[in-house]
């Protein structure tokens, strides 16, 4: 068993997966730790991506699940591959910090605290600028999160004021702590965790696979925290939101009803035993 497993997801996001792995193995350059990365390919190689890991990363191992079977499931591949102490769901358009010992560090803090489930590290966007990224189980906030998505939160005050209160705005970021959920473009999970309760719930295809997972967690009694001196530069697209407006979101944007789709599943599943776990 290794120390550590990394698993990246491929949707014809060939140069992002490439420029995210020479950022890791410049940060693992001489780590005290072993670690496995995986790249499932949910594209099936339609960008050819497999033979530029072969050529410029022979280590990374290449899976291709025959279609395309989400991010939650595409992470699941990736895990179940090569067990490992820790779990490491990453997104694509990450970038590791020069000189930071990032991953050194997840696993030397998840060694420390053995009684934490999961970890996320702060996010922050390609300037610099916080990306946020632990949330609230709140209700009503997560009630209109479809209406954040598609940016209904610039016309509506009253869903700035829960989309706010969705993503912690009134919290000291620059401060380590227990948090409800943390999102599934960078979160590290515990390999007791796994044995215990599983792994992403892949009736997501993709949405909310990682609130419905720190959920799981919390109701298990693992605690999820987010560490906010292990930083990650993140460029975060949210693809759903590309299109204004509900009904044009709907109908033109793909992502946008997927989105849709996992927050019925998610509200469905847990409308009898909502509640906060970390913070209110």
């Amino acid at each position: 068993m290794v120390d550590i497993t990394i698993v990246y997801v491929n949707y014809h996001t060939k140069a992002d997966i490439l420029a995210s792995l020479q950022s890791l193995m410049d940060d693992m350059r001489d780590s005290a730790y072993t670690a496995h990365i995986i790249v499932t390919d949910n594209s099936q190689n339609s960008d050819g991506i497999k033979e530029d890991l072969q050529t410029n990363f022979p280590s990374v191992q290449y899976i291709d699940p025959g279609t395309n079977v989400g991010f939650g499931k595409g992470n699941n591949i990736g895990f179940i591959a090569q067990p490992a102490r820790y779990y490491f769901a990453l997104n694509r358009d990450t970038l590791f910090p020069v000189g930071g010992q990032t991953i050194d560090r997840i696993i030397a803090y998840m060694d420390a605290h053995p009684k934490i489930g999961c970890i996320g590290p702060k996010l922050i966007n390609m300037d610099g600028s916080l990306q946020y990224s632990c949330y609230r189980f709140d209700l009503p906030s997560i009630s209109i999160k479809p209406l954040k998505q598609i940016h209904m939160d610039q016309q509506w005050h009253w869903v700035t004021k829960h989309a706010d209160k969705l993503i912690m705005k009134d919290f000291d970021h620059e401060s380590t702590r227990a948090v409800d959920w943390v999102i599934g473009g960078a979160m590290v999970v515990r390999h007791e965790v796994v044995e215990k309760i599983g792994m992403f719930d892949d009736a997501y295809f993709m949405y909310l696979e990682d609130a419905d997972w720190c959920m799981r967690m919390w109701e298990a009694g693992w605690p999820v925290y987010y560490v906010h001196d292990i930083v990650i530069q993140h460029r975060h697209e949210r693809g759903s939101a590309k299109v204004p407006g509900i009904v044009s979101a709907l109908f033109k944007n793909k992502l946008a009803r997927i989105h849709l789709h996992s927050w019925m599943i998610f509200l469905k599943k847990w409308r009898y035993t909502f509640r906060y776990y970390a913070t209110k």
